[in-house]
């Protein structure tokens, strides 16, 4: 059974301080972010999807370029879904993109162009999940609705010297009630911005910056001498680890084959370790099969079954190392020369060099620039 043990409680007088402390420190000290510069409710969404396991720094330059192609929401409704794929290249985790495109004609088509200002609506729209509706909504509109994402919850799990794993059945919905206990009402989009904040820049994961805390004197953890050590780590999935063998078809004209895979069927499990669509992010990729011993006898065969294609002049590229959450995927790439390229269907037909600018997965992205690279002599 896992423990649950909060140490002390907070009195409304030290509630109250606490409040003004790190609203007062996240008002002199927070970093100055795009997002952080608008109540636009477009704009926080945007952020709040792009930040989904992804690191600040890298969203920055997504952030800026994704608003210059889709500046609100009626432009993204409106926008082609290989478009919005194009200007999420690069980011990863492609639901998200497309979420974000089925959400925005919703929203055009049922809030009048404008993101609902209720929870339950917002929860509604796809890719809108309890923390990112009530950061909108928060941060865009000043409901008094509390956050807890990661960062928060480390924070509440070190001032309260929580013990026990944070993800446990239960355990969430407690950390949630803490959050809501401690939200200030008078200024819900800041004070979910400082608790963000501070698990972010000072009470990180690892070695916590205990002597800069603003909020150091009514934590717990700090005061018993356990900051390092809350909250518990979980346990990390054991990794799977893939072979896959992807053949870059190459013309005379310098074009190649790229495959679009279809959207999973019900009856089967989309992210299965070995599915070949979910590791390429169900965008363009080149041909390819998981291999489990002669990675090109088995290219070979799946080209010549699947498309006919067999013989051809046959290049190694360099082996490639790609991770895709807890899958460790060695990719073994092979340019084959062909005097036509084979038509397939879900197949598309395109200029090699055109391959990184498109809506592909970084894997692809990769092959691409592995093929390109031997052709060029490097």
């Amino acid at each position: 059974m896992v423990e649950w043990r909060v140490v002390a409680r907070q009195t409304t007088d030290s509630l109250a301080e606490f409040q003004r402390q790190l609203l007062d420190w996240f008002g002199a000290h927070r970093r100055d972010l795009p997002w952080r510069r608008t109540r636009n409710p477009y704009r926080v969404w945007i952020s709040e999807i792009m930040l989904q396991q992804t690191r600040t720094a890298a969203v920055l330059p997504y952030y800026r370029r994704f608003l210059r192609a889709f500046p609100s929401v009626a432009a993204l409704a409106r926008a082609r879904g290989e478009a919005v794929l194009g200007g999420w290249a690069g980011l990863g985790y492609y639901s998200r993109a497309r979420n974000l495109h089925r959400a925005a004609k919703i929203i055009v088509r049922d809030h009048s162009g404008r993101f609902p200002s209720t929870l339950d609506a917002a929860l509604a729209l796809p890719g809108v999940g309890n923390y990112t509706a009530r950061a909108v909504l928060s941060i865009a509109y000043g409901s008094p609705l509390a956050v807890l994402d990661g960062n928060v919850a480390r924070v509440i799990a070190r001032r309260e010297a929580i013990e026990g794993d944070l993800r446990a059945p239960g355990q969430w919905k407690r950390l949630q009630a803490i959050a809501d206990r401690w939200l200030s009402g008078r200024a819900p989009g800041d004070w979910n911005q400082a608790m963000m904040e501070l698990g972010a820049t000072v009470c990180t994961p690892r070695r916590p910056r205990c002597g800069a805390c603003p909020v150091r004197k009514g934590c717990r953890a700090f005061r018993l001498g356990m900051a390092e050590r809350l909250p518990e780590r979980r346990k990390k999935l054991a990794p799977v680890r893939l072979r896959i063998a992807v053949a870059v078809l190459l013309d005379e004209r310098g074009r190649t084959l790229l495959l679009r895979s279809e959207a999973p069927q019900a009856s089967r499990v989309a992210d299965s370790p070995g599915d070949l669509a979910t590791l390429f992010s169900r965008m363009w990729h080149f041909p390819a099969v998981a291999s489990a011993g002669d990675a090109r006898a088995e290219l070979s065969s799946h080209l010549a079954g699947e498309f006919g294609l067999d013989g051809g002049q046959w290049q190694p590229l360099a082996k490639l190392r790609h991770t895709v959450t807890f899958r460790e995927i060695t990719i073994e790439p092979w340019l084959v020369l062909a005097d036509s390229l084979p038509t397939a269907a879900r197949g598309r037909v395109v200029a090699l060099d055109r391959v990184p600018r498109m809506a592909v997965s970084s894997a692809s992205r990769k092959i691409a620039a592995a093929a390109l690279n031997s052709l060029r002599g490097k």
